[in-house]
């Protein structure tokens, strides 16, 4: 998913991750355009996940 897409779908996005992981908080859920590999880093940590794993969860969603 390219960052235009992620923006866009992004609130829904938000609520099923935060629906399938009740631990992610707003704060780690938080988009700012342009700083996507930051996003993906703190879901990463949280999670426990590799990017590729989190790019793909998020592009199932």
């Amino acid at each position: 998913m390219d960052s235009l897409q992620l923006k866009g779908a992004w609130n829904e996005i938000k609520g099923k991750l935060k629906q399938k992981y009740a631990d992610l908080t707003d704060d780690d859920l938080l988009y700012t355009e342009g700083k996507e590999d930051e996003l993906y880093g703190k879901l990463q940590t949280k999670l426990g996940k590799s990017k590729e794993e989190v790019e793909k969860l998020i592009n199932e969603l």
